[in-house]
């Protein structure tokens, strides 16, 4: 009686692994691609999407209704893209603009500075290390804690005559 049971349920093929293995494949892709109409569904908006999307129509009017709608959303994200792309264009170019007009002032301060170091240049001793500014700018370190330059002591340097 066993026997005869299990050959019964599931009916003649009940043994057969080829077919159950077949049954698991078509399961298997029956499950990914209702996954998928189920992604493809949540991406689409209200609920004409569903017959835009499966193409299941009335009428040729409702199809045009339906497709019309979806231009119109579309057109809609375009526009907002486009809005939001010239607002950064807007943007970058006030920063732009920022930044050019602070290099200009730093290099009219830069300019300033050098024509005072070249006339305050002359009026410092020779014998003081600040003669030469070539050897200050060589002997001075960029300290990264401070932020600031360190600039060597002045020092005067006398000279005895024997």
């Amino acid at each position: 009686l066993q026997m005869l049971e299990q050959q019964v349920v599931g009916g003649e093929q009940a043994q057969n692994k080829d077919l159950k293995e077949k049954h698991k494949r078509r399961k298997k892709y029956a499950d990914e691609r209702r996954l998928q109409l189920l992604a493809a569904l949540q991406e689409a908006n209200e609920d004409s999407s569903e017959r835009v999307l499966l193409n299941v129509y009335d009428s040729i009017q409702e199809e045009v209704r339906a497709k019309s709608k979806m231009l119109e959303k579309v057109q809609e994200k375009l526009q907002a893209a486009e809005i939001e792309i010239k607002d950064l264009q807007l943007e970058f170019g006030l920063e732009k603009m920022d930044y050019l007009s602070t290099i200009r002032r730093q290099e009219r301060d830069l300019m300033l500075c050098q024509q005072l170091l070249d006339q305050v240049q002359s009026l410092v001793r020779r014998d003081c290390n600040y003669s030469n500014l070539e050897k200050i700018r060589r002997e001075s370190v960029w300290d990264e804690e401070s932020g600031s330059w360190k600039i060597p002591e002045p020092v005067i340097q006398k000279t005895h005559l024997p």
